[in-house]
């Protein structure tokens, strides 16, 4: 296994992540109560996604991981502010208060892929088994990720070949960081718990901070809930077969 056949198998999980933006090319017209279903989901999806990371962190280093989702809620509530202050903030089509809710989910999305990068380069230096494996199952676990990150932009107006690709572009860190790691093993597998724990922490701040919310704004409370818990477990069994 060359460092080249690891980075085209971690450029593989990117692209996976633009299916994610297939189902809205089915949805024409979305009244304003789909903006608060939108934002359950992806609040639950990413909820679910961080309890998988935290429980993966867990094994490796449980205070690293802690330390990490420290760092990571500081990250996102310090970036926030700071372009919280920017007048006339832009996404593309998205302007103001959408433009940053975008601009941030985005941001996390991909500073979540970085873990998931050198998971699939550690997973390829203990060897091509089970890189295959993780490799495997970032794809398809990248593809409801590629769904939250469209589920944001799309109802606020962005084009699905777009938020797709923003989904792809989120993911790029994967296989920018898997040969790295992979040539580098053991100096990324003792970073491995602070990254998983910095994109868990990030993720729950973003989907209790502003997508739940804004959710409830749209949508009935007892709804929203009931979207939210949905999405969480349908994250988790997601993960629970993909895992084995």
């Amino acid at each position: 296994m060359s460092a080249f056949d690891v980075f085209l198998y971690a450029l593989v999980t990117a692209l996976a992540t633009g299916l994610g933006a297939i189902p809205f090319l089915f949805v024409r017209q979305m009244p304003r109560r789909w903006l608060g279903f939108s934002n359950a989901v992806a609040a639950g999806l990413m909820s679910g996604a961080s309890i998988g990371l935290l429980r993966e962190g867990f094994a490796y280093d449980p205070v690293r991981l802690g330390v990490g989702a420290l760092v990571g809620v500081a990250f996102i509530v310090g970036s926030q502010r700071l372009l919280a202050v920017r007048p006339g903030l832009e996404f593309h089509k998205l302007r103001g208060a959408d433009a940053l809710k975008a601009l941030m989910i985005v941001g996390v999305m991909t500073i979540h892929s970085v873990s998931e990068g050198v998971g699939v380069g550690v997973a390829f230096g203990g060897g091509e088994t089970l890189g295959l494996f993780i490799t495997i199952a970032i794809a398809v676990h990248n593809i409801p990720e590629g769904l939250a990150i469209s589920l944001v932009l799309v109802p606020r107006g962005e084009s699905v070949p777009r938020a797709a690709a923003w989904s792809v572009f989120s993911s790029l860190p994967q296989p920018l960081l898997a040969v790295p790691a992979f040539l580098f093993v053991e100096v990324f597998a003792m970073f491995l718990p602070v990254g998983l724990g910095f994109a868990a922490g990030a993720m729950l701040w973003m989907a209790f901070s502003e997508l739940l919310p804004e959710a409830f704004e749209d949508v009935r409370p007892s709804v929203v809930a009931a979207i939210f818990v949905i999405s969480i477990a349908a994250m988790l069994g997601f993960q629970a077969i993909i895992r084995g």
